[in-house]
């Protein structure tokens, strides 16, 4: 059985269907046909355990077609010549209020406990300093223990020098938030979170406004440090923003990647001073094989993964590229070498066709 065989029992209505379902493309694609089962909805269907499994399966053949068509450099020359904007794992960004984080981290979505602990300690060797997590992803004790054992043994790399995310999984009232993200907190074992997400704008406007209000006292009680939202729409951050909040979010991570630009989003963001953070940057290995992809990667000797991630660098994003995979995790982010000039980026940008390839709560009241 194939996750696309699996429908809901019935259709979205069309007053539901986001904003961005006037784009062009989106009306060629029907992509809202299709069924995107969510970490929300996983939890509300009867059938949770077959569609988690249906979605382990889809992971692991995107898994396999990213390794099967990114293929090597053609040419060692390219791996020592560093590009004029160059980008590695050290390489931060400057948050609002003065904070800064990685540019690179690893993603742990679709992971299960024993796969997120062997990826993380692959991904700190490899010199990865920044991990996301979140509370639907049920594997937040594994990486923070993860990385506890990996400081245990490099008493060089200090834990202020690691960046671990965590998200809330739902919106609520204040005392609930509160509560769980305190126990974020407990579960990963690393003494505070350093970046803090409201995982959704799922709950109504109430909901998000209070447990906005529980991730500004957890900062002030030293048990996160910058707070952020995800899957937040333009109507959400002005409607957060437009409540006064002692502490602005720093980020808003949303699904960006060439197939899927947000274009009107990723800017607003910008102009409000929001560090936009890109899931799903390699587009969940879909798009590995299209043409422009496939040339461009050939044309810059990488892989398209690399090519993929250095798109989502450019722009200023900060992508979370996600394997289970010892040489994916090191070769997705190999990407000093080289640099893509204007018109090639112009021409991956073209390749927008609103493919959503999870959940898309950004017009969600």
């Amino acid at each position: 059985m194939d996750l696309d065989s699996v429908r809901l029992k019935s259709p979205r209505p069309a007053s539901m269907l986001p904003a961005e379902s006037s784009h062009p493309a989106f009306a060629r694609r029907h992509c809202f046909d299709r069924t995107r089962l969510t970490p929300h909805a996983l939890r509300l269907t009867p059938y949770a355990s077959l569609i988690s499994r249906l979605h382990q399966q889809r992971a692991q053949r995107s898994e396999r077609g990213n390794e099967a068509h990114q293929g090597r450099p053609t040419s060692n020359t390219y791996i020592t010549k560093m590009a004029d904007d160059s980008f590695s794992l050290a390489s931060r960004i400057k948050l609002n209020k003065g904070a800064s984080m990685p540019r690179l981290h690893l993603g742990v979505y679709l992971m299960s406990a024993s796969e997120a602990s062997k990826a993380v300690t692959s991904a700190l060797e490899a010199g990865y300093r920044a991990f996301d997590s979140a509370q639907m992803y049920r594997n937040e004790r594994h990486v923070g223990n993860s990385i506890l054992e990996y400081l245990k043994t490099h008493p060089e790399v200090r834990r202020q020098d690691i960046h671990y995310t965590s998200k809330l999984a739902s919106n609520s009232d204040y005392e609930r938030a509160r509560k769980s993200i305190a126990k974020s907190v407990k579960e990963c074992g690393l003494g505070y979170i350093d970046l803090f997400l409201l995982h959704s704008p799922y709950g109504g406007k109430q909901a998000r406004l209070e447990s906005w209000r529980a991730v500004e006292d957890a900062i002030e009680a030293g048990e996160v440090r910058i707070g952020g939202v995800s899957n937040f729409g333009t109507k959400h951050i002005d409607e957060l923003l437009a409540s006064n909040p002692r502490i602005k979010p720093a980020v808003n991570q949303i699904e960006v990647h060439p197939f899927n630009t947000r274009t009107a989003l990723t800017e607003h963001c910008i102009k409000n001073d929001i560090v936009v953070e890109a899931y799903a940057p390699l587009a969940r290995a879909l798009r590995m094989e299209h043409p422009t992809i496939v040339e461009l990667a050939k044309k810059y000797s990488c892989t398209s993964g690399q090519l993929l991630v250095r798109w989502s660098l450019q722009h200023g994003f900060v992508p979370l590229p996600k394997s289970v995979r010892k040489e994916r995790i090191v070769g997705n982010v190999s990407i000093e070498h080289f640099k893509i000039n204007e018109a090639d980026m112009k021409k991956m940008d073209d390749l927008d066709e609103y493919l959503v390839t999870d959940w898309n709560p950004v017009d969600t009241d």
